[in-house]
């Protein structure tokens, strides 16, 4: 049972670091959704980040991305922003 009990055990941290280690995917309205841009930012200096707001489905969502070596772009976070919610009213 002790076999068992440590086998689940590692599967289950083996599933969080590798889910992890993938980053964010894009979605639709994301700058990399249909891959990298064709233009590359050249003057911003790399490991700068910026923000970028969009709708999807619905709601509004803000993403922070970070400029690479290679100067392609990877998203750093995501989340669901209340930005584009002009009600003056909480959801």
């Amino acid at each position: 049972m002790k076999l068992v009990t440590t086998f689940v055990t590692l599967a289950i941290a083996f599933a969080a670091t590798s889910a992890a280690a993938q980053g964010i995917e894009p979605i639709p309205g994301s700058i990399t959704y249909n891959g990298q841009p064709r233009t590359k930012l050249t003057k911003s200096p790399v490991g700068s980040t910026f923000s970028h707001y969009f709708k999807y489905r619905g709601d509004g969502y803000a993403e922070t991305y970070r400029i690479q070596p290679d100067r392609s772009l990877e998203i750093i976070a995501r989340r669901r922003s209340d930005l584009f919610n002009f009600s003056g009213r909480d959801r």
